[in-house]
């Protein structure tokens, strides 16, 4: 059957990983990797043959009709990420966007996603709240960072090792020192740390601390900051 399946895999402990989605990849015709590097030693682990294909931000737009037409010739095929869903803030909005508009069935199983854990283990009133992903680098950075000092709700943005002192100090600068945050890291995996406290605090703490592994940062909104 012609299909196309988005499939989370774990962020971190390779135990977090349905029954139902270790069933698909083993039966996919193939399975679309962010990096096929990364997805071998998941598909070892489980023992999945699979074959694996890359599909990254740097060939997806290339990649989208060799895609299609696999699947439209009565093929059945799997997208993963490195790790959590794909899409959220990782390749694969193009391909079901495409998928749709050529009346492709699509299944997105439900499973890992970083920013859920990270959210509910902040402490930080998560009833509503905005996902902002990524900042940009460079262009657009502090008027991205000035709009979100106005959000109402917690807000939740993904953060690198290198950029997550800038950041921090930004998100301090514009949204004030005392806003309440709560960073989390290695989610699931061995050395998993969650710090809450002010942006203040939680910069004096990572400035000292080795900063590594993907943080998620949980800021509580313009209403909620104390």
């Amino acid at each position: 059957m012609s299909k196309l399946f988005i499939v989370p895999t774990p962020i971190g402990n390779l135990e977090d990983v349905t029954f139902r989605a270790l069933r698909i990849l083993k039966e996919a015709d193939y399975v679309l990797a962010e990096d096929t590097r990364t997805s071998r030693k998941f598909f070892n682990h489980y023992e999945i043959d699979t074959p694996l294909r890359a599909y990254h931000m740097h060939n997806e737009h290339a990649k989208l009709p060799e895609i299609i037409d696999a699947i439209q010739n009565a093929g059945s095929v799997a997208l993963i990420s490195d790790a959590g869903t794909p899409a959220i803030s990782d390749p694969g909005f193009l391909l079901v966007r495409e998928a749709i508009k050529n009346d492709i069935d699509i299944e997105c199983l439900p499973g890992a996603t970083a920013f859920v854990p990270a959210l509910v283990n902040s402490g930080l009133p998560n009833e509503r709240f905005i996902f902002e992903g990524f900042l940009p680098h460079k262009k657009g950075r502090q008027g991205r960072i000035k709009r979100m000092a106005e959000h109402e709700h917690s807000f939740i943005l993904y953060e690198s090792p290198h950029r997550l002192i800038k950041t921090l100090n930004q998100l301090a600068e514009f949204l004030g020192a005392d806003r309440q945050a709560s960073i989390s890291r290695e989610i699931s995996k061995m050395f998993e740390e969650t710090k809450r406290g002010t942006l203040t605090e939680l910069v004096q703490y990572f400035d000292k601390a080795k900063v590594r592994g993907e943080f998620v940062i949980i800021v509580a909104g313009k209403d909620n900051k104390k």
